[in-house]
Protein backbone atom coordinates (compact mmCIF):
# COMPACT_ATOMS: atom_id res chain seq x y z
CA UNK A 1 0.00 0.00 0.00
CA UNK A 2 2.13 3.11 -1.34
CA UNK A 3 2.15 5.71 -3.27
CA UNK A 4 5.59 6.35 -5.50
CA UNK A 5 6.16 9.58 -7.08
CA UNK A 6 9.70 9.74 -10.00
CA UNK A 7 10.46 13.06 -10.50
CA UNK A 8 13.61 13.79 -12.98
CA UNK A 9 14.30 9.98 -12.90
CA UNK A 10 17.31 8.94 -15.37
CA UNK A 11 19.59 6.41 -16.14
CA UNK A 12 22.89 6.77 -17.44
CA UNK A 13 25.57 3.75 -17.82
CA UNK A 14 29.36 4.50 -17.70
CA UNK A 15 28.61 8.43 -17.95
CA UNK A 16 27.94 8.54 -21.62
CA UNK A 17 25.06 6.02 -22.36
CA UNK A 18 21.79 7.62 -21.62
CA UNK A 19 18.82 5.01 -21.34
CA UNK A 20 16.21 7.07 -19.70
CA UNK A 21 16.21 10.96 -19.12
CA UNK A 22 13.53 12.89 -17.14
CA UNK A 23 10.81 10.58 -15.92
CA UNK A 24 8.18 12.27 -13.80
CA UNK A 25 5.69 10.16 -12.78
CA UNK A 26 3.27 9.54 -9.73
CA UNK A 27 1.41 6.61 -9.30
CA UNK A 28 -1.51 5.82 -6.47
CA UNK A 29 -1.76 4.02 -4.02
CA UNK A 30 -3.98 1.33 -5.37
CA UNK A 31 -3.43 2.09 -8.92
CA UNK A 32 -2.14 -1.28 -11.58
CA UNK A 33 0.46 0.77 -13.44
CA UNK A 34 1.59 -0.96 -16.81
CA UNK A 35 4.90 0.01 -18.84
CA UNK A 36 4.93 -0.19 -22.54
CA UNK A 37 6.78 0.57 -25.58
CA UNK A 38 9.44 -1.17 -28.16
CA UNK A 39 12.33 -2.79 -27.03
CA UNK A 40 15.24 -1.33 -26.02
CA UNK A 41 12.61 1.67 -24.51
CA UNK A 42 13.92 1.44 -21.19
CA UNK A 43 10.92 -0.13 -19.09
CA UNK A 44 12.51 -2.58 -18.01
CA UNK A 45 15.41 -0.87 -16.89
CA UNK A 46 13.05 1.51 -14.87
CA UNK A 47 11.24 -1.02 -13.38
CA UNK A 48 14.80 -2.61 -11.63
CA UNK A 49 15.42 1.37 -10.56
CA UNK A 50 12.11 1.41 -8.82
CA UNK A 51 12.98 -2.29 -6.96
CA UNK A 52 16.84 -1.08 -6.42
CA UNK A 53 18.19 -3.39 -8.81
CA UNK A 54 19.67 -0.81 -10.89
CA UNK A 55 21.19 2.92 -9.50
CA UNK A 56 19.35 5.57 -10.39
CA UNK A 57 21.89 8.08 -11.77
CA UNK A 58 19.10 11.24 -12.22
CA UNK A 59 16.34 12.13 -10.36
CA UNK A 60 14.63 10.89 -7.04
CA UNK A 61 11.77 8.45 -6.14
CA UNK A 62 10.13 8.28 -3.37
CA UNK A 63 7.79 5.47 -1.87
CA UNK A 64 5.20 7.19 0.73
CA UNK A 65 7.35 10.63 0.81
CA UNK A 66 10.81 8.88 1.70
CA UNK A 67 13.28 9.07 -0.47
CA UNK A 68 14.53 6.06 -1.47
CA UNK A 69 17.21 6.70 -3.99
CA UNK A 70 20.47 4.85 -1.67
CA UNK A 71 18.04 2.53 0.02
CA UNK A 72 18.70 -1.00 -0.67
CA UNK A 73 16.22 -3.01 -2.35
CA UNK A 74 15.25 -5.14 0.61
CA UNK A 75 14.51 -2.45 2.49
CA UNK A 76 12.20 -0.83 0.01
CA UNK A 77 9.01 -2.83 0.74
CA UNK A 78 8.86 -3.81 -2.79
CA UNK A 79 8.73 -7.88 -3.86
CA UNK A 80 9.35 -8.36 -7.56
CA UNK A 81 8.20 -11.02 -9.69
CA UNK A 82 10.43 -11.74 -12.94
CA UNK A 83 9.40 -13.77 -16.13
CA UNK A 84 11.75 -16.72 -15.21
CA UNK A 85 9.93 -17.42 -12.21
CA UNK A 86 13.01 -18.14 -10.55
CA UNK A 87 12.11 -20.94 -8.38
CA UNK A 88 14.35 -22.94 -6.21
CA UNK A 89 13.65 -26.23 -8.09
CA UNK A 90 14.88 -28.95 -4.66
CA UNK A 91 12.35 -26.72 -3.07
CA UNK A 92 7.97 -27.48 -2.79
CA UNK A 93 5.63 -24.78 -3.81
CA UNK A 94 5.34 -24.61 -0.23
CA UNK A 95 9.34 -24.16 0.79
CA UNK A 96 9.58 -21.89 -2.09
CA UNK A 97 6.62 -19.18 -1.02
CA UNK A 98 7.61 -19.41 2.69
CA UNK A 99 11.84 -18.83 2.27
CA UNK A 100 11.53 -15.20 2.77
CA UNK A 101 9.28 -15.32 5.78
CA UNK A 102 11.64 -17.93 6.91
CA UNK A 103 14.96 -15.60 5.87
CA UNK A 104 13.21 -13.10 8.41
CA UNK A 105 13.14 -15.21 10.98
CA UNK A 106 8.89 -15.22 11.21
CA UNK A 107 7.42 -17.72 13.47
CA UNK A 108 6.11 -20.63 11.69
CA UNK A 109 2.21 -19.92 13.10
CA UNK A 110 2.61 -16.53 10.81
CA UNK A 111 4.57 -18.53 7.92
CA UNK A 112 2.05 -21.03 7.64
CA UNK A 113 -0.88 -18.34 8.00
CA UNK A 114 0.77 -16.33 5.11
CA UNK A 115 1.10 -19.38 2.87
CA UNK A 116 -1.93 -20.65 3.28
CA UNK A 117 -3.80 -17.16 2.41
CA UNK A 118 -2.01 -16.83 -0.60
CA UNK A 119 -2.45 -20.31 -1.76
CA UNK A 120 -5.87 -20.55 -1.67
CA UNK A 121 -5.48 -16.71 -3.10
CA UNK A 122 -4.10 -18.52 -6.13
CA UNK A 123 -5.61 -21.44 -5.95
CA UNK A 124 -2.27 -23.23 -5.21
CA UNK A 125 -3.62 -25.29 -2.14
CA UNK A 126 -3.66 -28.92 -4.15
CA UNK A 127 0.35 -28.15 -4.72
CA UNK A 128 1.82 -26.86 -2.01
CA UNK A 129 3.89 -30.04 -1.30
CA UNK A 130 4.80 -30.86 -5.45
CA UNK A 131 8.39 -29.74 -6.45
CA UNK A 132 8.58 -27.09 -9.07
CA UNK A 133 9.25 -29.60 -12.08
CA UNK A 134 6.16 -31.50 -11.16
CA UNK A 135 4.40 -27.88 -12.32
CA UNK A 136 3.09 -26.56 -15.65
CA UNK A 137 4.74 -23.04 -16.79
CA UNK A 138 1.58 -21.26 -15.14
CA UNK A 139 1.41 -22.78 -11.83
CA UNK A 140 4.76 -22.00 -11.78
CA UNK A 141 4.25 -18.26 -12.45
CA UNK A 142 1.43 -18.40 -9.48
CA UNK A 143 4.49 -19.55 -7.16
CA UNK A 144 6.49 -17.02 -7.88
CA UNK A 145 3.22 -14.54 -7.66
CA UNK A 146 2.50 -16.43 -3.94
CA UNK A 147 5.91 -15.90 -3.06
CA UNK A 148 5.37 -12.36 -3.32
CA UNK A 149 2.14 -12.05 -1.79
CA UNK A 150 3.11 -13.97 1.42
CA UNK A 151 5.66 -10.89 2.12
CA UNK A 152 3.11 -8.30 1.73
CA UNK A 153 5.06 -5.30 0.38
CA UNK A 154 3.66 -2.10 0.15
CA UNK A 155 4.02 -2.46 -4.41
CA UNK A 156 4.07 -5.36 -6.58
CA UNK A 157 6.64 -5.50 -9.67
CA UNK A 158 6.22 -7.62 -12.15
CA UNK A 159 8.80 -7.83 -15.09
CA UNK A 160 6.47 -9.54 -18.57
CA UNK A 161 5.41 -12.18 -16.14
CA UNK A 162 3.53 -13.93 -19.13
CA UNK A 163 6.34 -13.86 -21.84
CA UNK A 164 7.43 -17.84 -21.12
CA UNK A 165 3.91 -18.83 -21.27
CA UNK A 166 1.59 -20.16 -24.49
CA UNK A 167 -1.16 -18.41 -25.67
CA UNK A 168 -4.21 -20.35 -23.76
CA UNK A 169 -1.54 -19.94 -20.21
CA UNK A 170 -1.32 -16.63 -21.11
CA UNK A 171 -5.31 -15.61 -20.72
CA UNK A 172 -5.60 -17.87 -18.23
CA UNK A 173 -2.94 -16.06 -16.21
CA UNK A 174 -3.47 -12.70 -17.14
CA UNK A 175 -7.41 -13.00 -15.53
CA UNK A 176 -5.93 -14.50 -13.06
CA UNK A 177 -3.64 -11.54 -12.51
CA UNK A 178 -6.65 -9.56 -12.88
CA UNK A 179 -8.47 -11.26 -10.10
CA UNK A 180 -5.77 -10.94 -7.71
CA UNK A 181 -5.92 -7.41 -8.15
CA UNK A 182 -9.35 -7.37 -7.48
CA UNK A 183 -8.62 -9.00 -4.20
CA UNK A 184 -6.33 -6.40 -3.38
CA UNK A 185 -7.57 -3.09 -4.07
CA UNK A 186 -5.17 -1.10 -2.06
CA UNK A 187 -1.69 -2.89 -3.36
CA UNK A 188 -0.33 -0.93 -5.58
CA UNK A 189 1.40 -2.78 -8.80
CA UNK A 190 3.50 -1.90 -11.34
CA UNK A 191 3.70 -4.29 -14.57
CA UNK A 192 5.95 -3.93 -17.57
CA UNK A 193 4.30 -5.77 -20.88
CA UNK A 194 5.27 -5.64 -24.36
CA UNK A 195 1.34 -7.36 -24.97
CA UNK A 196 -0.43 -4.82 -25.82
CA UNK A 197 -4.19 -7.09 -24.55
CA UNK A 198 -1.70 -7.33 -21.16
CA UNK A 199 -1.94 -3.77 -21.16
CA UNK A 200 -5.25 -2.72 -22.08
CA UNK A 201 -6.67 -5.52 -19.65
CA UNK A 202 -4.99 -4.82 -16.43
CA UNK A 203 -4.18 -1.45 -16.28
CA UNK A 204 -5.88 1.66 -14.74
CA UNK A 205 -3.37 4.04 -17.00
CA UNK A 206 -0.39 2.80 -19.00
CA UNK A 207 2.86 4.53 -19.39
CA UNK A 208 4.24 4.75 -23.14
CA UNK A 209 7.88 4.91 -22.95
CA UNK A 210 10.05 5.98 -26.01
CA UNK A 211 13.10 7.87 -27.39
CA UNK A 212 14.48 7.72 -23.39
CA UNK A 213 11.30 9.15 -22.09
CA UNK A 214 7.36 9.07 -21.72
CA UNK A 215 5.52 9.58 -24.70
CA UNK A 216 1.89 9.41 -22.77
CA UNK A 217 0.38 8.80 -19.79
CA UNK A 218 -3.20 8.13 -19.62
CA UNK A 219 -6.09 4.69 -19.12
CA UNK A 220 -6.28 2.54 -21.74
CA UNK A 221 -8.79 4.01 -23.34
CA UNK A 222 -7.77 7.52 -23.20
CA UNK A 223 -4.50 6.03 -25.17
CA UNK A 224 -6.59 4.55 -28.10
CA UNK A 225 -9.12 7.41 -28.41
CA UNK A 226 -6.81 10.57 -28.00
CA UNK A 227 -3.37 9.27 -28.60
CA UNK A 228 -0.86 12.70 -28.55
CA UNK A 229 1.21 11.71 -31.65
CA UNK A 230 1.63 9.36 -34.37
CA UNK A 231 3.70 6.90 -32.40
CA UNK A 232 1.65 6.39 -29.25
CA UNK A 233 -1.33 6.36 -31.97
CA UNK A 234 0.49 3.35 -33.89
CA UNK A 235 1.91 1.80 -31.06
CA UNK A 236 -1.56 1.63 -29.19
CA UNK A 237 -3.76 -0.63 -30.85
CA UNK A 238 -3.84 -3.73 -33.02
CA UNK A 239 -3.67 -3.52 -35.91
CA UNK A 240 -2.06 -0.56 -35.84
CA UNK A 241 -3.51 2.87 -36.96
CA UNK A 242 -3.39 3.28 -40.46
CA UNK A 243 -1.84 7.50 -41.21
CA UNK A 244 -2.74 8.32 -44.52
CA UNK A 245 -1.31 11.49 -46.28
CA UNK A 246 -3.53 14.25 -46.46
CA UNK A 247 -4.36 18.07 -46.46
CA UNK A 248 -6.95 20.52 -44.53
CA UNK A 249 -9.02 21.69 -47.40
CA UNK A 250 -11.56 23.59 -45.37
CA UNK A 251 -11.21 25.34 -41.62
CA UNK A 252 -13.44 27.59 -39.55
CA UNK A 253 -16.73 26.42 -38.27
CA UNK A 254 -15.33 22.53 -39.41
CA UNK A 255 -12.27 21.37 -40.59
CA UNK A 256 -12.24 19.38 -43.81
CA UNK A 257 -9.60 16.86 -44.65
CA UNK A 258 -8.79 15.28 -48.43
CA UNK A 259 -6.72 12.07 -48.87
CA UNK A 260 -4.26 12.73 -51.46
CA UNK A 261 -5.16 9.86 -53.41
CA UNK A 262 -8.77 11.59 -54.04
CA UNK A 263 -12.10 10.99 -52.81
CA UNK A 264 -14.61 12.56 -50.95
CA UNK A 265 -13.73 15.17 -48.03
CA UNK A 266 -14.21 14.34 -44.60
CA UNK A 267 -15.60 16.92 -42.73
CA UNK A 268 -16.08 18.07 -39.12
CA UNK A 269 -12.64 16.12 -37.92
CA UNK A 270 -11.89 17.07 -34.62
CA UNK A 271 -8.75 19.56 -34.52
CA UNK A 272 -7.70 21.91 -32.12
CA UNK A 273 -6.36 24.14 -34.44
CA UNK A 274 -5.22 23.58 -38.28
CA UNK A 275 -4.29 25.83 -41.34
CA UNK A 276 -5.97 25.46 -44.71
CA UNK A 277 -3.41 24.07 -46.73
CA UNK A 278 -1.81 21.94 -43.74
CA UNK A 279 -0.25 18.73 -45.02
CA UNK A 280 -1.32 15.91 -42.58
CA UNK A 281 -1.28 12.78 -42.15
CA UNK A 282 -4.87 11.34 -41.43
CA UNK A 283 -5.29 8.35 -39.07
CA UNK A 284 -7.76 5.85 -39.20
CA UNK A 285 -8.21 2.87 -37.25
CA UNK A 286 -8.61 -0.03 -38.76
CA UNK A 287 -11.80 -0.98 -37.28
CA UNK A 288 -13.36 2.07 -37.85
CA UNK A 289 -13.48 1.97 -41.74
CA UNK A 290 -16.73 1.27 -43.13
CA UNK A 291 -17.97 0.13 -47.27
CA UNK A 292 -18.45 3.25 -48.91
CA UNK A 293 -20.73 3.66 -52.26
CA UNK A 294 -20.00 7.08 -54.42
CA UNK A 295 -19.31 9.04 -51.12
CA UNK A 296 -16.05 6.99 -50.46
CA UNK A 297 -12.75 8.81 -48.49
CA UNK A 298 -10.18 5.98 -49.47
CA UNK A 299 -10.61 3.66 -52.72
CA UNK A 300 -7.50 0.63 -52.97
CA UNK A 301 -7.77 -2.48 -54.39
CA UNK A 302 -7.33 -5.12 -51.70
CA UNK A 303 -4.38 -7.46 -52.01
CA UNK A 304 -4.70 -9.69 -49.10
CA UNK A 305 -7.76 -10.70 -46.97
CA UNK A 306 -7.51 -12.58 -43.27
CA UNK A 307 -10.87 -14.03 -42.60
CA UNK A 308 -10.97 -14.28 -38.78
CA UNK A 309 -14.26 -15.71 -38.26
CA UNK A 310 -15.95 -12.73 -36.74
CA UNK A 311 -14.23 -9.97 -38.79
CA UNK A 312 -12.20 -9.80 -41.59
CA UNK A 313 -8.82 -7.87 -42.41
CA UNK A 314 -8.22 -6.32 -45.94
CA UNK A 315 -4.57 -5.36 -46.78
CA UNK A 316 -4.07 -2.83 -49.50
CA UNK A 317 -0.75 -2.90 -50.79
CA UNK A 318 2.10 -4.87 -51.67
CA UNK A 319 4.28 -3.16 -49.33
CA UNK A 320 4.02 -4.38 -45.67
CA UNK A 321 5.45 -0.66 -44.42
CA UNK A 322 2.79 1.85 -46.34
CA UNK A 323 -0.09 -1.11 -46.30
CA UNK A 324 -3.71 0.01 -45.59
CA UNK A 325 -5.63 -2.06 -43.12
CA UNK A 326 -9.03 -2.02 -42.61
CA UNK A 327 -11.30 -4.44 -40.30
CA UNK A 328 -14.95 -5.21 -41.38
CA UNK A 329 -17.64 -7.61 -39.34
CA UNK A 330 -17.89 -10.93 -41.27
CA UNK A 331 -16.22 -12.36 -44.03
CA UNK A 332 -14.69 -11.12 -47.10
CA UNK A 333 -12.94 -13.12 -48.84
CA UNK A 334 -14.61 -12.41 -52.19
CA UNK A 335 -13.14 -9.21 -52.54
CA UNK A 336 -9.43 -10.10 -52.53
CA UNK A 337 -7.97 -8.38 -56.19
CA UNK A 338 -10.88 -6.34 -56.51
CA UNK A 339 -11.26 -2.58 -55.87
CA UNK A 340 -13.19 -1.99 -52.21
CA UNK A 341 -14.19 2.00 -51.24
CA UNK A 342 -14.01 3.01 -47.67
CA UNK A 343 -15.06 5.77 -45.15
CA UNK A 344 -15.07 6.53 -42.09
CA UNK A 345 -17.27 8.32 -39.03
CA UNK A 346 -15.06 11.79 -38.80
CA UNK A 347 -15.71 11.84 -34.86
CA UNK A 348 -13.60 9.14 -34.84
CA UNK A 349 -10.51 10.46 -37.62
CA UNK A 350 -7.46 11.95 -36.04
CA UNK A 351 -4.81 14.43 -37.62
CA UNK A 352 -1.60 14.29 -37.34
CA UNK A 353 0.95 17.21 -38.12
CA UNK A 354 4.55 16.85 -37.80
CA UNK A 355 4.19 13.75 -35.67
CA UNK A 356 1.91 15.40 -33.51
CA UNK A 357 -1.93 15.69 -33.07
CA UNK A 358 -3.47 18.36 -33.94
CA UNK A 359 -5.88 18.11 -31.45
CA UNK A 360 -3.15 18.68 -28.29
CA UNK A 361 -2.00 21.72 -30.77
Amino acid sequence: MANLKLKDVGKTYGGTVEVLRDINLDIDQGELIVFVGPSGCGKSTLLRMIAGLEKITGGTLEIDGQLVNDVPPAQRGIAMVFQSYALYPHMTVRENMSFALRIAKKSQPEIDEAVARAAKMLQLEPYLDRLPKALSGGQRQRVAIGRSIVRDPKVYLFDEPLSNLDAALRVATRIEIAQLKEQMPDRTMIYVTHDQVEAMTLATRIVVLANKGIAQVGSPLELYETPNSEFVAQFIGSPAMNLLPGEVVETGAQTRVRLHDGGEALSDVPTDSADMGLKVNIGIRPEDFVPAGDSFAFQGRVSITEALGEVTLLYFGDDPSSQIIAKLPGIHREVRGTDVRLTAEPAKVHLFADGVSLRYR
